[in-house]
């Protein structure tokens, strides 16, 4: 169990939060890597929140059968990935913390983190949301690191749960100010088939992650309306647009198109669109007219959507900065699902996008 050096900090638990599809996904990666390195001490402490299935506990599942059979079934995790329902446990006298949970529950649980972390402690998100601050936008990353006082980068990319434990190829970015961590992360995470180019425009990186699931709800709606793939092409790019102009008005420091162009960006978007969760649902919204909740309850297992809470914080701070005309697509999927305006009119919203004009 002793520390293994990383430049200046030490790798001696590779903590995560979280027990659902992501979180078990990339343990399953972390793990793997930490028993071929030796830089890193190859036990990763995962937290769980405990549930029951079958008369057993979901830790000691997954500590004596090694899988995750609720929300990574048929996957096989590595032995040195130990699942931990108490969650100061899992990150005690942890060096590096990994964040996979969804947004809604973050800062509670920073809440109960703080003044608990080993001194030196650096963490990555791979946390897709957006809140709304007193200025306006306040990223994931900012109430971590406001809570916490670590040191944070993020990962966000083209990465569905299933595929990267399949460990079909796919790419990830990693946004980084701090050079050394963002090597320190490469090794830790990247893989053959699970590849990361670390930039450091991380502001960006992380907008991305959380606008490309309102975007995806506005595909999902175009799914249910059988509009087509001519239409879900517009979507796609009408929605990056806006994603593009969200970041230049609310992102701290200058952002760079490239960003767009990596993983994180254009490629997270499209797959998103196509095949995540949060098309899915809208999907079903539009087809069913049943309730977001009621759906998200039935066809996602225990998993929460980000789309559509997404797009109310981004709602507030446009309604803030007086911003509601400039962004169409990101206000239809809000008031589609929050406030009762019929599905069909998201077509109304790319019709009359101001970039035709």
């Amino acid at each position: 169990m002793g520390p293994f050096t990383l430049g200046q900090c030490e790798a001696r638990q590779r903590k995560r939060r979280f027990s659902r599809a992501g979180g078990s996904a990339i343990s399953k990666i972390i793990g793997h890597n930490t028993k071929r390195s030796n830089r890193f001490h190859p036990l990763v402490s995962m937290w769980v929140f405990e549930e029951e299935l079958n008369g057993r506990r979901l830790s000691d599942i997954i500590n004596q059968d090694h899988e995750n059979v609720k929300y990574l079934p048929g996957h096989r995790l590595p032995g040195n990935v130990v699942a931990v329902p108490d969650l100061l446990s899992a990150v005690s006298g942890a060096d590096i913390l990994v964040f996979v949970v969804p947004h809604q529950f973050i800062g509670r649980i920073c809440d109960q983190l703080a003044g608990h972390l080993k001194s030196g402690a650096i963490g990555i998100s791979l946390i897709k949301g957006v809140d709304q601050g007193p200025s306006g936008l306040k990223l994931i990353s900012d109430i971590i690191r406001g809570k916490l006082g670590i040191e944070l980068s993020v990962l966000m990319g083209a990465n569905i749960a299933n595929e990267v434990a399949e460990e079909k190829f796919c790419e990830s970015t990693i946004g980084c100010k701090n050079p050394q961590h963002g090597q320190i992360f490469k090794e830790l995470l990247q893989t053959q088939n699970f590849r990361i180019t670390v930039v450091e425009d991380c502001d960006t990186v992380e907008i991305c992650g959380a606008l490309k699931n309102i975007v995806a709800v506005g595909a999902g709606f175009c799914d249910g309306l059988d509009f087509g793939d001519n239409t879900k092409a517009a979507v796609i790019r009408l929605g990056l647009m806006e994603m593009v102009a969200f970041a230049r008005l609310f992102c701290t420091g200058s952002v760079s198109t490239t960003t767009f162009l990596e993983s994180c960006g254009v490629a997270d978007l499209i797959t998103t669109c196509y095949g995540g969760r949060n098309r899915k649902v809208a999907e079903a919204f539009a087809r069913t007219g049943r309730s977001i909740e009621d759906l998200e309850n039935d066809l996602l297992n225990g998993q929460k959507l980000q789309g559509p809470q997404a797009s109310a914080e981004v709602y507030k701070i446009l309604k803030q900065k007086d911003l509601i005309a400039k962004f169409p697509l990101f206000v239809a999927v809000y008031q589609i699902c929050y406030e009762g305006h019929p599905v069909q009119e998201f077509i109304s919203c790319l019709q009359n996008h101001p970039e035709h004009y």
